[in-house]
């Protein structure tokens, strides 16, 4: 299929470049979503040579060493893991990344940690001691990628940085995730996701008039992990052609101006940036929540006269309002928006959502329910489309999405959340490391 190809032909290019490193011939194991294998038990280390299962994971054989924290760094790594990466995780000895500890919503454990976390391997490292760095320094020395969101300049201090790392390993690629990057006045700066989210605007053009909101989820952090982990897979398909790594210097604003640059350049040359409208849309109009005379509320959107025109005749009953100047095009109907609420919404209170969503769906024109999260775990597309899996945790099974658009005939991973250390001993016998 021509959606697969780009997988296919990366799978075909990983494949030729690890099979000429046969001292990082660290195999993963290849399951189809759905399936998980134990980590804990000793007949299925992860380092055990995959079982046949005719199907390939397109990172199968890639070593990543990640020294990680919170969420911009586990998730990216968490992407390459279920793309089949070993993915080997730093944790500080005894309570491990501090991201564990936030709630204890999910069987005891944290919702973010078991979000993006699966499928990786835990070793417990102080490093602080002399003996734990060179441990470490001596899996980067058998490591493809290296990807670290620790505070700025912690790992320049270890000896860590990329000018060191590069002149020992010259074919690994290090990615240092950061707030600001590691130039220019504020790469000292230590960075949250709300922080971010301030600095890049987004809290200028996010809630409603006077009552500014943060987005509902961490979404500076998951733009830059994001903006990661395609960074590394281009950096991988580059060193299949030269033979080099390179350093990817990821920033977090960075990663969040580039999603910014529709009101960005709304704004352009100093013009009126967007309104702050809520869950409206800022200049199309309707285009928003409206209420109903039964429980829920309708999302709708159109973006064109001809849908307005279907709207007005076929779902509201209401042709006059074809001819009527306020709402004559789009950007009337966005400075009058106001007046047309009242309208929609009188129509709307005659029946309840499930009818409007019907009408909606019958005139061709773009709806929604308005979701809860209770919703959105029972949500009858992803049910239908399979979009559930289990992977393991130690106190039992959970549900865990599949990775979004994984290409058709590759496999994709699922394997369990882990313990802090809990595949140390066997990571350091791997590798024939002594402490």
């Amino acid at each position: 299929m021509a959606t697969s190809a780009p997988c296919q032909a990366f799978a075909a290019a990983k494949h030729q470049f690890t099979s000429l490193k046969s001292a990082r011939d660290i195999r993963t194991a290849s399951i189809m979503p759905g399936q998980s294998r134990n980590f804990a038990s000793a007949a299925s280390r992860p380092s055990d040579p995959p079982k046949s299962s005719g199907n390939i994971l397109p990172l199968e054989g890639t070593l990543v060493i990640a020294l990680e924290q919170a969420i911009a760094g586990p998730f990216c790594t968490r992407q390459l893991a279920d793309q089949g990466a070993r993915v080997i995780k730093i944790e500080r000895p005894g309570r491990g990344d501090f991201n564990r500890d936030h709630d204890t919503r999910v069987k005891g454990l944290c919702s973010h940690f078991v979000w993006t976390n699966r499928s990786k391997e835990s070793l417990a490292l102080d490093l602080k001691n002399p003996k734990d760095l060179a441990a470490l320094k001596q899996l980067l020395g058998k490591a493809d990628v290296f990807v670290q969101n620790l505070a700025p300049g912690a790992t320049e201090r270890m000896g860590l940085g990329f000018g060191t790392l590069q002149a020992k390993h010259p074919g690994l690629i290090v990615c240092d995730i950061s707030g600001y990057g590691c130039t220019g006045p504020y790469r000292n700066k230590k960075a949250y996701d709300l922080l971010i989210q301030a600095e890049a605007g987004l809290l200028s053009i996010t809630g409603s008039p006077g009552r500014p909101a943060k987005a509902g989820i961490s979404i500076a952090d998951i733009a830059a992990g994001t903006t990661a982990y395609n960074n590394i897979l281009a950096a991988l398909l580059a060193r299949h052609k030269t033979g080099k790594g390179c350093r990817l210097d990821v920033s977090m604003l960075e990663s969040m101006a580039e999603w910014m640059s529709f009101p960005l350049y709304y704004a352009y040359e100093g013009a009126d940036p967007p309104e702050l409208s809520g869950a409206e849309h800022a200049s199309i109009y309707p285009y928003g929540p409206f209420e109903t005379g039964g429980e829920g509320t309708v999302m709708l959107g159109m973006q064109n006269e001809r849908e307005w025109g279907i709207f007005c005749r076929q779902v509201l009953g209401r042709e006059e309002l074809l001819e009527d100047q306020r709402f004559c095009s789009t950007s009337k109907r966005s400075e009058n928006r106001r007046e047309l609420k009242l309208i929609i919404e009188d129509v709307f209170r005659r029946a309840d959502a499930e009818t409007w969503l019907e009408r909606l769906q019958e005139a061709g024109i773009a709806n929604a329910k308005v979701n809860n999260m209770h919703d959105l775990w029972n949500h009858q597309q992803l049910q239908e489309r399979n979009r559930w899996s289990q992977v393991d945790t130690a106190n039992g099974k959970i549900p865990a999405l599949k990775p979004a658009g994984a290409a058709e005939g590759l496999a994709v991973r699922m394997d369990p959340i882990p313990e802090v250390n809990q595949h140390g001993e066997a990571i350091l016998e791997d590798f024939g490391i002594q402490r």
